[in-house]
């Protein structure tokens, strides 16, 4: 890879991604604070026991972090688990090839969570997976 192909950004989700969900190694409790090349002064700490700040910092990793980081910082259950709340906000390149990569799953994945009416949230007839307006 080349100065420029980094620069930028030529290699795109591909180049940045490691190989496989199993190489993700991101810790599951703690606050981790990024460093300075993905967040701005006074946003660096995250706590991973809050949902929405967990979120936010994957979704900043994905999208900012180099190969390196992603690997660092996410972890492969926590990924799993939130990817139908976090690729909502991810450009669809970088979604579709999380998903590729990752095996992950669209929006109507559970998780760990679990289903209530059949679908997330309840919002669907039991067993048939249509919505309801």
């Amino acid at each position: 890879m080349s100065l420029a192909d980094l620069l930028t950004g030529r290699n795109g989700p591909a180049g940045r991604l490691p190989q496989r969900l199993e190489d993700l190694r991101g810790p599951v409790r703690g606050v981790i604070v990024l460093p300075r090349h993905l967040s701005w002064p006074g946003m660096r700490e995250f706590d991973l026991s809050d949902d929405r700040t967990r979120r936010s910092m994957y979704g900043v990793v994905l999208t900012q972090g180099r190969r390196n980081d992603v690997a660092r910082f996410l972890n492969p259950g926590l990924l799993r688990d939130d990817w139908p709340l976090i690729r909502a906000s991810l450009d669809p390149r970088l979604r579709r090839w999380c998903e590729r990569r990752f095996a992950l799953r669209g929006s109507s994945s559970p998780g760990i969570r679990g289903r209530i009416g059949g679908r997330i949230g309840g919002r669907g007839h039991p067993g048939t997976g249509k919505s309801v307006p």
